[in-house]
């Protein structure tokens, strides 16, 4: 995340569509809304430090008035419209390194049965291995050009590494006609050879890499599912994300054109 200006909460930190201006940095620490999950996600997060993996915000509390306290990861965060250098090959490579480290990590940690992990972007498949979900640009911290550690763990859930490495292209790649990738990156982005980029940065396996463009298809349906659960709600943030590119139309558009490239990408992989 990055800092904008100061308040008597402290700097406000910028970027996401969720928890808008209710997050702020305290020297060290970020102070931000807790998630439902925060008990069993602070658990997973210890977990994950005591694995080794370093990439991750590490818990210091969570607040009477339901706010949670976690340390701050210094570094840059690509805020949309994206620039070029968050969307070169090498921080594409470095994106899906970072998620391998992620997962080899979750990988060995019980996830809490116990819990009410959040669906809306969840694996429906389900898994036994708590997935990120959400790892779009504004939630991986760059330094010198390289993915470097991962933030806001709030929709993670349980399920299949092949479905976060899904999500993850949706975003990265990205996974969208070039259109709709228009919007927000830069242009020129040739999108089967960067699903390559990122499946070899991951060091995705040959079934997963056979499954992937079908996985993703899966994820972007139930990332329209998702919106569209917020616009019914009112959520302004989302409404308004939906009338300014393009509505439902376009979701219409980046469905049809997955479908068309199917094989392109798997020949691809």
């Amino acid at each position: 995340m990055t800092a904008e200006g100061g308040t008597v909460e402290g700097e406000a930190l910028v970027g996401g569509m969720a928890n808008v201006g209710a997050v702020f940095r305290h020297g060290g620490a970020v102070e931000r809304p807790a998630p439902r999950t925060a008990r069993a996600l602070h658990a997973h997060l210890r977990a994950l430090a005591e694995q080794g993996f370093d990439a991750a915000p590490r818990p210091i509390r969570l607040t009477a008035d339901g706010r949670e306290r976690l340390t701050f990861l210094p570094g840059d965060v690509a805020l949309p419209p994206f620039p070029r250098w968050a969307m070169t090959e090498a921080a594409l490579g470095s994106v899906g390194g970072l998620l391998r480290r992620l997962h080899d990590a979750s990988a060995a940690i019980v996830v809490d049965a116990r819990a009410e992990w959040p669906r809306s972007l969840a694996d429906p498949e389900g898994g036994t291995m708590l997935c990120h979900n959400d790892v779009c640009p504004e939630n991986v911290v760059f330094r010198d050009g390289r993915a470097a550690a991962l933030i806001d763990f709030d929709l993670a859930a349980p399920g299949r590494p092949v479905w976060d490495v899904a999500m993850t292209a949706r975003y990265w790649v990205p996974m969208l006609d070039p259109t709709s990738a228009a919007d927000l990156h830069p242009a020129g982005l040739d999108a089967p050879t960067r699903l390559r980029i990122l499946a070899d940065g991951y060091g995705l396996a040959p079934q997963d890499r056979a499954e992937l463009p079908g996985v993703i298809e899966q994820a972007t349906a139930s990332c329209r599912a998702f919106v569209a659960d917020r616009v019914a709600a009112g959520d302004p943030v989302y409404v308004q994300a939906l009338s300014e590119r393009g509505g439902w139309q376009r979701w219409d558009r980046i469905q049809e054109w997955l479908r068309d490239h199917r094989g392109v990408f798997a020949a691809a992989l």
